[in-house]
């Protein structure tokens, strides 16, 4: 099967970095937002991306161009997903709000559409209950900032087949991913070593152990990670590694427990970049 036509639900952080690097691989590619404010935003961060690209010599001006020809938005999810090869759910990591996308979408999407997800916790079993093709059904796991970042984390579900594997390998390849097939468990290989070291990172805030810059610091420069576990956080949202920390908390036990420094955060509105606030503030 040839992908085309690529449909991402969700215009925020995520889904507008996932639209971004389906239309740059040539993919003619929707994102939907029952946002108008977050599509205008979401087709801005693209124009604005482009421009970077093309002046950091990443893109050329071709590039720039198809790239902004493939990209649309919509607020019509019905109509959209009429026509798209694959579809990419990437709304909040709430159930409730999946499975209505996942049952609206399987409703009129084609028969020969895959599914993925790129919920970083959530069972793609489940997740594939909602529709009526778990064959057709897997896990994509993009990373932030999606169009640096050069994994695909590939989930598969108890029903997900070997064709949709390659299939969604083939469509991560274009838009210049490396990919890992991770068989089904909560967290999956890199939301569970990264929860557990974000929320370490937030404890030892919170016991006065150091600051946030120089916990930050000392992880990116003793442990050469590219970006301070703190920053991160503030990067996925406070909101959405809460979440996820409670998932885990769950499914794995105590040592996920969420640290109450960030569950104080998200209580107060503090949740990272997109509030200007968060562990750290921006401008």
């Amino acid at each position: 099967m040839t992908i085309q036509r690529v449909t991402v639900v969700g215009a925020g952080v995520m889904g507008r970095g996932i639209g971004y690097v389906s239309a740059l691989a040539g993919f003619e590619t929707t994102v939907v937002d029952v946002s108008t404010e977050q599509l205008e935003s979401a087709y801005e961060y693209a124009k604005a991306t482009t421009k970077k690209g093309i002046k950091r010599e990443k893109l050329t001006e071709e590039q720039a161009e198809q790239l902004l020809n493939n990209y649309r938005t919509s607020t019509n999810l019905e109509e959209t997903v009429k026509s798209a090869d694959l579809f990419i759910e990437a709304v909040p990591e709430k159930r409730d709000l999946k499975q209505n996308v996942m049952k609206t979408a399987d409703k009129h999407a084609p028969e020969h559409t895959i599914f993925a997800s790129n919920t970083s916790t959530i069972s793609p079993t489940e997740l594939a209950s909602y529709t009526k093709r778990a064959p057709q059904f897997a896990v994509m796991h993009f990373f932030n900032p999606v169009h640096r970042m050069p994994l695909v984390e590939i989930v598969k579900g108890l029903e997900t087949s070997e064709e949709t594997v390659a299939v969604i390998k083939d469509a991560s390849a274009k838009m210049g991913k490396e990919t890992v097939e991770v068989n089904e468990f909560p967290g999956f290989v890199t939301s569970r070593i990264s929860a557990l070291v974000g929320n370490e990172a937030l404890y030892m805030l919170q016991e006065g152990v150091a600051s946030a810059a120089d916990i930050d610091k000392a992880i990116r420069l003793g442990l050469n990670y590219p970006m301070g576990p703190l920053e991160l956080a503030d990067l996925v949202g406070l909101d959405a590694r809460l979440n996820n920390l409670k998932y885990l908390h769950e499914t794995l036990g105590e040592k996920y427990r969420p640290a109450p420094i960030l569950e104080q955060l998200v209580k107060a509105g503090r949740l990272g970049k997109k509030t200007s606030h968060g562990i750290y503030k921006y401008e």
